[in-house]
């Protein structure tokens, strides 16, 4: 165990941390370059033969940086993007961003560490840093921001340079250190233990920009919102932010272990797929999406009474048709994202004959995951964590992700000894009570 390590683990003030050296390398999951290709013709692309847990350099920091000493990291499907190489591999990220040079060129390796949320203390502070010091409790957005582009002042994601960090960059959250620029930092919910604070603001903060931000569907009272995926790591704080904002969430799901999960969570129609006959086993294809579809609507006007006014989609290839059909007229389909496919298949006469829009959505920029952050202080958003994995079992954690056996976020302790710690508000911790902040905890 380095130095720092042994300084946190004795809970040292900030003066004792700055003191303790950063260890010259540090345990982190990462991609090998060398391993690029190796799934070329092969059907099952198992993760776990990808990733790898060894130790790593530790990188300089610019200016505008910061070292955090990761307490609890957690999977994200773009981890299980990158360590199967698809679309593309991430390598080709990491050298057109060392194109910029500068410290930009630091990213361009041949090991990419992985993982885009991260919950620990920072250790660290560039030179330009302002707003953080050695020793705070922070969360770390995923989303890196040129500050440089005019477009990113008016919305960070809108930035030609805008990156995903531990995704498009290096020096991700799966390790037991991470490099992230300061203005990723946000303040760590206070009683949120390390695991259920890792898991929250990628998925989290993306959620509430699909359909709370004026940027997303603009939720409002009564609407009705239909959410596939409903107990994922997006689909969960799908559910609670549409009831929050006095809405309807209809959560699909795919078995009655997910149903039971989703009833927890409180949401107030819920369908299994399967009831209906869009079971896994039925095929998707051009000719029988709207037959699907109109079951599916079906099933909501038999439950509800109408329509949805938003379909929240993430899933992709094989929901998409049926989600831009089952929406009403001058509803809106809102997606971030394609885990079962990126070609997606739809009907237009549906969508320009019923004046209905698809809302693309990309994370949040700062300030809206600030707002989705503020939510969890009050304790009116709640953590998802199923399951929680050491870091030496993060390949085990991705293939659980890959393969779409967990429900809502699978949380990895990385410098955090064991689970529980990280709790600095016990008392609206127990005001709220370890059940309804863990309404998907598997025991």
């Amino acid at each position: 165990m380095d130095s720092l390590a042994e300084a946190l683990y004795a809970n040292a003030g900030p003066a004792e941390l700055e003191r303790a050296p950063l260890p010259e390398e540090y345990l982190a999951a990462h991609l090998r370059a060398a391993d690029v290709g190796m799934f070329d013709d092969v059907a099952d692309k198992d993760v776990r033969k990808s990733i790898h847990v060894d130790r790593v350099p530790m990188p300089d920091i610019a200016p505008d940086e910061v070292v955090v000493a990761v307490m609890a990291s957690s999977i994200n499907y773009n981890t299980v993007w990158s360590a199967t190489f698809e679309p593309v591999p991430t390598f080709d990220f990491l050298e057109r961003n060392a194109r910029q040079g500068g410290f930009a060129a630091r990213h361009d390796l041949p090991h990419h560490v992985v993982g885009s949320d991260a919950a620990g203390v920072v250790v660290r502070v560039g030179a330009g840093v302002r707003r953080w010091r050695v020793g705070d409790h922070v969360v770390v957005s995923c989303v890196q921001a040129d500050e440089e582009e005019p477009a990113t002042h008016a919305d960070a994601m809108l930035g030609a340079q805008q990156r995903i960090w531990g995704f498009e960059t290096n020096f991700g959250g799966l390790a037991h250190y991470a490099v992230a620029r300061a203005s990723q930092l946000l303040p760590k919910p206070a009683h949120l233990t390390w695991e259920e604070a890792a898991g929250i603001l990628l998925t989290a903060a993306t959620s509430y920009r699909m359909l709370v931000s004026d940027r997303g569907a603009r939720v409002k009272q009564g609407d009705i919102v239909l959410i596939w995926g409903a107990t994922g790591g997006l689909g969960a704080f799908a559910v609670q932010m549409v009831k929050n904002g006095g809405g309807i969430p209809i959560g699909v799901v795919g078995s009655e272990h997910r149903a039971r999960a989703l009833r927890r969570l409180g949401c107030d129609v819920v369908i299994n797929r399967n009831d209906i006959g869009l079971g896994d086993d039925v095929p998707r294809t051009p000719e029988n999406t709207i037959e699907l579809g109109k079951r599916l609507g079906r099933e909501i006007r038999r439950q509800v009474g109408e329509d949805p006014h938003i379909v929240f989609d993430y899933i992709g290839q094989a929901t998409f048709g049926i989600s831009v059909f089952v929406v009403r007229k001058g509803g809106a389909v809102v997606t971030c994202g394609s885990s079962t496919g990126f070609n997606h298949h739809f009907d237009n006469r549906y969508l320009w004959m019923n004046l209905k829009r698809i809302i693309g959505s990309h994370a949040a920029n700062l300030q809206e995951q600030a707002e989705c952050i503020r939510l969890f202080q009050l304790g009116h958003v709640m953590p998802t964590l199923s399951k929680v994995y050491p870091l030496a079992e993060v390949a085990e954690a991705t293939r659980l992700v890959q393969q779409n056996r967990h429900i809502g976020k699978v949380g990895v302790l990385c410098l955090a000894p064991q689970e529980g710690l990280g709790v600095t508000d016990p008392e609206m911790r127990a005001r709220l009570g370890v059940r309804r902040i863990n309404p998907l905890r598997e025991d």
